[in-house]
């Protein structure tokens, strides 16, 4: 798995299996039976693979694999990293809060001009929030970064439970 310099803070991936996806499912439930490593669930076609609580961290990230069944009798696997939803929700409130603070404050410097009065302090406060917006952002690639070491773990254990050498057909 490559991860590449582009912005993207939850990374994806797509691989193509030979085999159906309840035989992917099999493969893999009895795989993460055997390797107790990390958290799995699986619901329907979704498998969720966290780290276990005592390794986690702030930006300790889980894979969600979606299995979706293609025309040749074989499975499309997409993978999706990214922190836990809990944090995921919170981050992105945090950016919703930070531009809708700067679009009432773009209000708020507009109706400042057409009085002609001082457009200072509204000016400072959209620099803020500029400024307020880049930390965001900086903390989620920095949060990336932390949690990318667990992401390549992650990976790996998903590749040992989907290995294709792995499955047999009787």
């Amino acid at each position: 798995m490559e991860l590449s310099n582009e912005i993207v803070l939850r990374p994806r991936f797509k691989r193509h299996l030979p085999y159906s996806s309840s035989e992917v499912l099999e493969q893999f439930k009895a795989m993460s039976k055997e390797d107790q490593r990390f958290k799995t669930s699986i619901v329907d076609d979704h498998i969720f693979i966290r780290i276990p609580k005592k390794d986690q961290h702030f930006w300790s990230p889980q894979l969600h694999l979606e299995l979706r069944n293609d025309a040749n009798d074989g499975t499309d696997i997409h993978g999706l990293f990214g922190p836990s939803p809990t944090v995921w929700t919170f981050f992105m409130f945090l950016h919703f809060v930070a531009v809708g603070l700067f679009i009432a404050t773009g209000i708020w410097c507009y109706t400042k001009m057409v009085l002609k009065e001082s457009l200072l302090i509204p000016i400072l406060v959209m620099i803020s929030l500029v400024v307020i917006w880049s930390m965001l952002y900086i903390a989620g690639r920095t949060g990336k970064k932390k949690g990318e070491p667990q992401m390549y773990e992650l990976y790996y254990f998903m590749k040992d439970c989907l290995g294709v050498e792995r499955f047999s057909r009787e």
